[in-house]
């Protein structure tokens, strides 16, 4: 039987069999692999290194699967020792596969499926499309279903009993800037103001993901709880101990680390959201 699927470019790829091995871009490949889709090799952006960021591919990302390399640096002649059928990535623009080069896909005369995790994209459909490509490629469906919806309803109810606590996203860029999330811009945030979590908005300047600025206008949000980019590209808090205003900000702020490209599964967003959940349920009465 013939085997399709239709991306969130509207990209259709078919083929006369179903594909067995799979190329990913890390984060893609991340959530594959917890529904039961191994890929053979996985690839990083251009905010990526000669390693996979353990951030993007999981704290339980399967061992042994070979790194090809960043974006424009991919190691083309290794993507094709490893024999792939199809190369999966993910679109913010619903055009554009956001990591792989369109040239090294073409020389290596490999389709690509790319599915959406744009911000204006519902994080519950963003989950159903991996899903529903893992089932394509024959993994599993229901995987983290039920943890997914007891971590929703324990945030619904810890966001209810810390109704004033305001939480800030964002992602530190050296000691004179950092760049502050726009909640609604990225469909894990979103989610969690759909349940009911304070997010604060960092203002209308800058652009459509963050804002960047100084220091002093994180200070000047008083967040009670700070979720800080926990990717490799992003200064991490060690980083910024000494940092006056990272020690102002987070006095009293405890932070969580925050994934902007988290794993596109259940599992992987079922731990976001109790972590979340946990930090609230702690801050419950105090703001």
């Amino acid at each position: 039987m013939a085997w399709e699927f239709t991306d969130d470019r509207g990209v259709t790829v078919r083929s006369e069999r179903r594909p067995e091995r799979v190329a990913a871009y890390l984060r893609a490949g991340a959530g594959l692999a917890d529904l039961g889709v191994l890929p053979v090799a996985v690839f990083g952006s251009g905010h990526d290194g000669d390693r996979p960021d353990p951030a993007k591919w999981g704290p339980e990302a399967p061992a042994g699967i070979p790194y090809l390399g960043a974006s424009g640096a991919l190691d083309e002649e290794r993507l094709l020792s490893e024999r792939p059928d199809l190369i999966v990535d993910v679109t913010y623009d619903g055009k554009h596969a956001y990591a792989v080069d369109d040239g090294a896909a073409e020389r290596a005369r490999l389709p690509v499926l790319a599915l959406s995790v744009a911000g204006e994209v519902p994080q519950a459909r963003l989950l159903e499309r991996f899903a529903e490509l893992a089932v394509a490629l024959g993994g599993r469906d229901g995987e983290g279903t039920e943890r997914l919806a007891a971590a929703e309803a324990r945030l619904r109810t810890a966001a209810l009993r810390a109704p004033g606590v305001r939480v800030l996203a964002l992602s530190p860029a050296g000691p004179e800037k950092v760049h502050l999330a726009r909640p609604l811009a990225w469909p894990e945030l979103r989610r969690l103001v759909d349940l009911g979590v304070g997010l604060t908005d960092p203002g209308e300047e800058g652009g459509v993901n963050w804002r960047t600025a100084g220091w002093d206008r994180a200070v000047g949000l008083t967040p009670d709880l700070v979720l800080s980019d926990a990717r490799g590209n992003a200064d991490q808090p060690a980083a910024l101990a000494e940092l006056p205003a990272w020690r102002a900000l987070t006095a009293t702020a405890p932070v969580l680390p925050w994934n902007p490209e988290l794993p596109c599964s259940r599992r992987a967003t079922a731990a976001f959201l109790e972590q979340v959940a946990g930090a609230l349920e702690g801050l419950a009465g105090t703001a």
